[in-house]
């Protein structure tokens, strides 16, 4: 198997430094490439085409979440997990918003870091448990705002289409990606190969209009497919 590859970007020279000796030692991963800055990340990243891009936020010039923006902006497929030292509900709201599939800080153990970045390159969401649920709470703010009908049927945004048009199998794989589970669990869970997950889950963003794993969380949540409570 292909190791997962990686690019560090990082305005700190010892931090990057850490970070490539403790994964570099990691098996199945490989760091490819390094950044100090967001514009040396967008082009980095561009020559480079990293599996997963392990993105700082605080940077001079271009930080973090613009870099984040822009590398989504030329290609909806990059992967960039958000390492920083902000646990900050702002920063996380923003990050998720600019496309990032992750978000954990510096301060969690090197173990997490790790296993973030295998669960952003198969395609699905992290966020440190400690902060997931500023986005759990922030939904059932809306909810209890929005009118019974919203509530019952999910908020749905324009062009986003019901939990009516998935089949049985498609809610199953939909709840379990919302819930954080990766391609191999959700299979394992299932009876399914991991092969079999991922055609349903690019079925699954295919009927409901939506395009990335971020996406699917919100709106598992916004339909109530997720228990709030």
């Amino acid at each position: 198997m292909n190791p997962i590859r990686l690019m560090l970007v990082d305005d700190h020279d010892i931090v990057r430094t850490g970070l490539k000796s403790f994964l570099d030692t990691q098996e199945g991963l490989q760091v490819v490439a390094e950044a100090s800055s967001g514009e040396e990340a967008i082009e980095k990243a561009q020559e480079t085409r990293p599996d997963v891009i392990v993105m700082d936020i605080t940077m001079p010039e271009m930080d973090g979440l613009e870099a984040t923006r822009r590398l989504k902006a030329l290609d909806d497929s990059y992967s960039i997990l958000a390492l920083t030292v902000h646990e900050d509900k702002q920063y996380l709201f923003e990050m998720l918003s600019a496309g990032a599939s992750g978000y954990i800080t510096k301060q969690v153990a090197a173990e997490e870091l790790v296993t973030a970045i295998r669960c952003v390159a198969m395609g699905n969401v992290y966020l440190q448990p400690a902060l997931a649920s500023w986005l759990l709470d922030d939904y059932r703010r809306l909810l209890t705002q929005a009118p019974p009908e919203a509530r019952q049927y999910g908020n749905q945004e324009d062009g986003e289409r019901g939990l009516d048009v998935l089949s049985q199998r498609e809610l199953e794989v939909l709840e379990a990606v919302a819930e954080g589970h990766t391609n191999n669990q959700i299979g394992a869970q299932l009876g399914i190969s991991p092969k079999t997950v991922a055609r349903h889950r690019e079925r699954i963003m295919h009927k409901l209009n939506l395009h990335s794993s971020t996406e699917l969380v919100k709106f598992a949540i916004r339909t109530g497919l997720i228990d709030l409570k």
